[in-house]
Order: structure tokens, then C-alpha cells, then sequence
């Protein structure tokens, strides 16, 4: 048998890193990921899948990935179910996430920054009082 989905796409918001009662890190985030072709009106559709991540992997998502990254997730189709509160059986499809890859660099979100070494060569007023020596 083989359950496997590689999946490439970006998160719709960050992810959520919570801690079960005996210390294990989970991560949770949805990926948006477009569909092949686009709608009669010329819109292009996307699924919107929740991704799961266990342990120090979770912990790298939580710290490294944000909002609108591109990211690629290959892991396992999961189906879970539960009973809510009003006593209805709930069905939850998810990706149990055991490789993510950020497709992105920080550099690449993060251009509204400003650069630190920007106008690196030119000339600096510097008063001569202000130097030690």
C-alpha cells in the first residue's frame, strides 16, 4: 500500500506550534496550493489543505516559516474523526507533514526590510571629536 502526497504551495497564515501534556511540539498551518487550470471566469482555484508536523520539525515551522512562504510538504494522508460538542461525528483529512522544504528565502519575503549595508562606500561625516584616537 502507499499513502504518499507531495505538495507545493503557500501558507495562509503562520503556523501554530502547541505542546501535547508529555512535552511534544505540534505544528499546524494550512497550505494553499493551485489548481492546474482555472476557472470559466478566468479565476485560478485553489485547495486549501491542513499540514501537520511533529516534534523538532514543528518546531523549525514555527520558527522559520510564516504567512505566504512557499513551502513544499511531502508526508501521509491522514482521515481522523471525533465527536464534538454537540455529540456530531467529525471527519478531519490532513497531511501528516515528515519533510518540509521552505522554497523561499528570507531575503525574498522579507524585501520590505531595510538593507543594513545599503550606500556601503560612500563617504561618512564623522566629526573628529568622536574618534578614540
Amino acid at each position: 500500500m502507499i499513502n504518499r502526497s507531495v505538495l507545493v504551495g503557500r501558507l495562509t497564515k503562520d503556523p501554530e506550534l502547541k505542546y501535547t501534556p508529555s512535552g511534544v511540539a505540534v505544528a499546524q498551518f494550512t497550505l494553499a496550493v493551485d489548481r492546474p487550470y482555472t476557472s470559466q471566469s478566468g479565476e485560478r482555484e485553489a485547495d486549501f489543505i491542513p499540514v501537520v508536523v511533529w516534534r523538532q520539525l514543528a518546531e523549525t515551522c514555527a520558527n522559520y516559516l510564516r504567512k505566504g512562504r512557499l513551502t513544499g510538504v511531502e508526508g501521509r494522508i491522514q482521515v481522523r474523526s471525533y465527536e464534538n460538542n454537540e455529540g456530531k461525528r467529525v471527519y478531519v483529512t490532513e497531511v501528516v507533514a515528515d519533510n518540509v522544504r521552505f522554497l523561499e528565502s528570507n531575503r525574498q519575503q522579507d524585501q520590505n526590510k531595510q538593507d543594513p549595508f545599503q550606500g556601503e562606500g560612500e563617504p561618512v561625516d564623522i566629526d573628529d571629536r568622536d574618534l578614540p584616537f
